[in-house]
């Protein structure tokens, strides 16, 4: 069980009156003392916790989510750091993933999360490597490929 703060102020006058020599009317002034301050330390305490409970709730950065991604860095939503790409690290901290802090602050998912000048770098350096084009005979050929299987099952079906 925790003590009240009059007994804690007790032990605490206790142990200075036994270490030094006090009179009477300095035990009852060191006691008041102590009790009053062990009071204004709870009080400060509990407003803390006050505090920080309305504080978790509300995001620290007062910005628009859609102007926190700037050309040259993105400023986290959470706690206003700023990076040039929000990492999965980073967003692990906070509780979230790329996914989660997309829906939370209404991004579109498929949004980087990643200042403006890195995204582009990437585009065009994935452009020079001919990705799109890739992409592209990829998907043919995929498309391709799962026609004939489509045909095979069609065909077994009218067979019966």
């Amino acid at each position: 069980m925790s003590k009240t703060l009059l007994e804690m102020a007790a032990d605490i006058v206790k142990s200075q009156a036994q270490a030094t020599v006090m009179s009477t009317e300095e035990v009852t002034a060191a006691l008041q003392t102590t009790f009053s301050s062990l009071q204004s330390l709870q009080n400060m305490e509990a407003n803390a916790e006050t505090l920080e409970a309305v504080d978790a709730n509300k995001p620290v950065v007062d910005i628009k989510p859609e102007r926190s991604i700037l050309k040259n860095k993105i400023i986290c939503l959470e706690c206003g750091e700023s990076f040039k790409m929000l990492s999965p690290k980073h967003l692990r901290e906070h509780g979230l993933d790329g996914r989660s802090y997309r829906k939370k602050y209404g991004l579109p998912l498929r949004q980087a999360l990643c200042a403006k000048s890195l995204s582009e770098r990437r585009k065009k350096a994935g452009k020079e490597r001919g990705l799109p084009d890739n992409l592209r005979k990829a998907i043919e050929a995929r498309k391709k490929k799962s026609a004939p299987a489509k045909k095979r099952v069609t065909r077994a079906r009218k067979k019966k």
